[in-house]
């Protein structure tokens, strides 16, 4: 199975490092972020948990709850995390780490590298980034090769990004961060954004005379 964007987040039940847990209860109305990892006591995995509780600040800041998953057991992922938590100092791991050690997560959400092979000959899990809506729908995923760790400013930026334009009539540009010009819709006219951005907006001309390039301050600073 692979998640298309606009797909309702399969739900499943879990054992995590914090119990129990029901996803679609744990979402339960807020933005979500599921991240993926091939294995427990894995080098690029130990860095990326270490930056994820050093961002929790950040993910709280914006209401996005965490969730990261791991193909082991319970008490694996809580040996692992006094690892993380001494490399990446006054950073506690408070968020929950799922067990998946059948890899049934990894298949049902299309997790696997097929490039990357455990000693029993079974696909590692590749690091994936989902992240759901208040809708429990996909809205943004990425999938990285389990050999690359991932950018969390980079997923910060995204959600930023998703949850301006989940409440506006803009989209944003190539590189565009907090603060930046964003860019009207198409599917909205002229006389529409006038009233729609009383900041204003900005034309730019192109060879084609299409005036679909149009910029305009970020609508809720």
């Amino acid at each position: 199975m692979t998640l298309k964007l606009g797909d309702t987040a399969p739900n499943f039940i879990a054992e995590t490092t914090h119990g129990e847990i029901d996803f679609h209860k744990y979402i339960d109305g807020s933005w979500a972020i599921l991240f993926s990892h091939p294995n427990d006591f894995t080098p690029v995995c130990t860095t990326e948990l270490g930056a994820v509780s050093k961002f929790l600040p950040e993910f709280e800041k914006r209401g996005v709850k965490v969730l990261a998953l791991s193909c082991n057991d319970v008490e694996s992922h809580k040996a692992w995390t006094k690892d993380i938590e001494s490399y990446t100092p006054d950073a506690p791991v408070t968020y929950p780490i799922i067990s998946d050690p059948k890899r049934e997560l990894a298949v049902k959400f299309g997790m696997l590298d097929p490039d990357e092979i455990d000693s029993t000959g079974i696909p590692l899990t590749a690091r994936a980034v989902y992240i759901f809506g208040p809708d429990k729908k996909l809205k943004l995923s990425i999938l990285y090769p389990a050999t690359t760790g991932r950018n969390f400013n980079e997923v910060l930026r995204v959600i930023d990004s998703l949850q301006l334009t989940a409440t506006h009539s803009v989209a944003t540009p190539v590189n565009w961060n907090v603060g930046d010009r964003c860019m009207v819709v198409p599917s909205l006219s002229n006389e529409a954004a006038t009233q729609k951005f009383p900041k204003g907006f900005e034309t730019i001309e192109v060879p084609s005379g299409k005036q679909y390039i149009r910029l305009t301050p970020q609508p809720n600073l």
